[in-house]
This record gives structure tokens, C-alpha cells and sequence, in this order.
């Protein structure tokens, strides 16, 4: 592979990449993502030492000691752009020469965890509960624009899901890391999440504004391909970039959700900080 240009890999001055502002010393090969950058301390005040920060726009970094082991916590902010930035200049990080802009000839495999928030789709995930994702299904179109190999499952459930719920577009099908789902989440809820492009519209929320598919939350509730019992089980807005972008660049994903609504029930959480809480110091003692 040839050099990548100055204009595909932004530096900053201080050779740091352009968005994250990290060098590679700066993060871990265990990372915590999260949305929210108020999430990041959230995790971090549980580590024994916190020896780098790092604030950029809505990417803020904390690496530090957990039990023994280097983690990094970093936020994404919302939606799938913010992740494909995140997951590519964490990759450069790791993966690139960053002086020669080569990529290195032994390739790291990171393992990143996500930590976040989550609507359910089915009446019987209460509120409260923690859901582990193993399949995510991405509605946003940033996959269009990227080469990733697709299993035969992922491309069934990918068509079947047009078809039935008549989306306009074929969405994306793909899986985490069974590895990292074992172990972090063996006794949560296994589920299969959606990945939409907005919160309102594309969630089957309407506040104002006219929406194009009024009976979405409805469609997405009542999908099962029967042949592999593949049912939907909550909203989010990361998950599946997060997992394909782990796919085409070779690490390791799992996204945790903290369930602090129920959309067909209509319910939402009386204190939903407690629910994310006791989610980062499950992941965290799993990890």
C-alpha cells in the first residue's frame, strides 16, 4: 500500500492525529467508547490512576489503570459520522507509521467496548436492564461508501428487513465479537439493535415535523425472519458503524446499552444515570 497523503491522514503539528489530538502512547489496546463526554469521567473515577487526558471538540480521552490493566475512555458524541472518524484515526493510531504514512507491516487488534445508552423495541426488555448486542442493523447509509465483507446471514436479514418493513434502501447486517459478548455479557440480554441515522423520524418519534414512514416503530417491533428467529431489539445511533468499521480494520467490538426506555410500553427510566452506572462497573470489572 502506498503512502497515505496529507490530505487523506490529517496531523496536527505536534504529529497528533487531527481529530482525537492523541499520539500513539496516548491510548490503550482496551478502550471504552462512549457517547456523552460527560460519560467519559463517569468511567474514568472508577480507575485507580488517571495518567492522560485529552479534550478535543466532542472527542475527550482518559487513559489510565483499572485492576491492573491500561484502559482508554474516549467519547464519540452521536451518530455513525462521529464514529467513523473515531474509529479510523484510533486505527491510524495503532496501525499506522505515523512518520512514514505507512501502514505498519504487524497489525494490532484493539478491543473496543461501547457503553451506552438504549431504547427497547420489544415489550418484554424492562427498563432498567443492560442488552448486549450481537447483531446490529445500520440504517444510516455510511457502509454505502465503504467495501465490507458481509456474511450470507448479515445480506439475508439485510434484504428480508427491506422487504418487510419497505425501507427505501437496503440496510447493513453485522455481527460483534462473540469473544468479547461471552464475556462481558453472559448473563445480559443478547439482543440485535438498530443503528438509525437521527433520534426522532428515524427512531418512529414525531414531535412537529411531518415523517415519511408513520407506522416505522411498529414495523421494526414486529419484524422476525422466522427461519433464524431474528428479532429487533432497540434504538441506538453508534452500534453498527462501530461493528463494521471494527470488521474492515481487524479489531474486536461489543456495544453495552443501558436500557432506559421501553418504546412500546411507552416507559422511561426514573433515574436512568443509575442504569448507565451500574453498566461501567459491570463492563469494567468483565473487561
Amino acid at each position: 500500500m502506498p503512502k497515505v497523503s496529507v490530505t487523506d491522514l490529517i496531523l496536527n503539528k505536534d504529529g497528533s492525529v487531527y481529530h482525537l489530538n492523541l499520539l500513539p502512547k496516548h491510548v490503550a489496546d482496551i478502550i471504552i467508547a462512549v457517547g456523552d463526554p460527560g460519560r467519559v469521567y463517569k468511567v474514568s473515577q472508577h480507575f485507580d490512576e488517571v495518567e492522560f487526558e485529552m479534550n478535543k471538540r466532542e472527542f475527550i480521552t482518559h487513559t489510565g489503570h483499572f485492576n491492573g490493566k491500561k484502559i482508554s475512555v474516549i467519547s464519540t458524541g452521536i451518530g455513525t459520522d462521529n464514529v467513523e472518524i473515531f474509529m479510523t484515526e484510533l486505527d491510524a493510531l495503532v496501525n499506522m507509521d505515523l512518520k512514514t504514512r505507512e501502514p505498519k507491516s504487524r497489525k494490532k487488534k484493539l478491543k473496543i467496548i461501547r457503553i451506552g445508552t438504549s431504547g427497547a423495541l420489544q415489550e418484554d426488555i424492562p427498563v432498567g436492564s443492560h442488552l448486549v448486542t450481537d447483531y446490529a442493523v445500520g440504517i444510516d447509509n455510511l457502509m454505502g461508501f465503504y467495501d465490507v465483507p458481509f456474511t450470507k446471514f448479515e445480506k439475508t436479514i439485510a434484504t428480508d428487513l427491506r422487504k418487510k418493513v419497505k425501507l427505501p434502501f437496503e440496510p447493513y447486517v453485522v455481527q460483534g465479537s462473540p469473544t468479547l459478548l461471552s464475556r462481558i455479557g453472559h448473563d445480559m440480554i443478547k439482543g440485535n439493535t438498530i443503528t438509525t441515522p437521527g433520534f426522532y423520524a428515524p427512531q418512529g418519534r414525531k414531535v412537529r415535523a411531518a415523517t415519511r414512514m408513520p407506522k416505522l416503530l411498529d414495523d421494526f417491533n414486529y419484524y422476525h425472519n422466522k427461519t433464524s428467529d431474528f428479532w429487533l431489539t432497540n434504538f441506538e445511533m453508534e452500534t453498527a458503524a462501530l461493528y463494521a468499521m471494527g470488521r474492515l480494520l481487524g479489531h474486536e467490538m461489543l456495544s453495552a446499552n443501558a436500557i432506559i426506555a421501553n418504546r412500546i410500553k411507552n416507559k422511561f427510566a426514573k433515574d436512568p444515570e443509575k442504569v448507565v452506572d451500574t453498566l461501567i462497573e459491570t463492563v469494567l470489572e468483565r473487561i
